[in-house]
């Protein structure tokens, strides 16, 4: 597992965990437990150049469930 800084065009970021498989398999079957987005070094680092930092694109939004977790009810507003 490690740790990245998502930022969005608009400056707004979060911190998020990775989790490395060794196969596609492996890694498939963890998105379709936890409904998680793939992460590829070489298009979402600026080709390996950032470290520490994922470029999102498109508009931030909070994610409030994914797959089996969620935010609780009380730290969602």
């Amino acid at each position: 597992m490690r740790q990245v800084q998502a930022i969005w065009p608009d400056q707004k970021y979060e911190n998020w965990r990775l989790y490395c498989f060794a196969d596609q398999a492996s890694a498939q079957a963890f998105l379709d437990h936890f409904a998680g987005v793939m992460f590829d070094p070489r298009r979402d680092r600026e080709n390996g150049k950032a470290r520490g930092v994922w470029r999102r694109s498109g508009e931030y939004k909070r994610i409030l469930d994914l797959g089996p977790m969620s935010v609780p009810e009380i730290l969602r507003t």
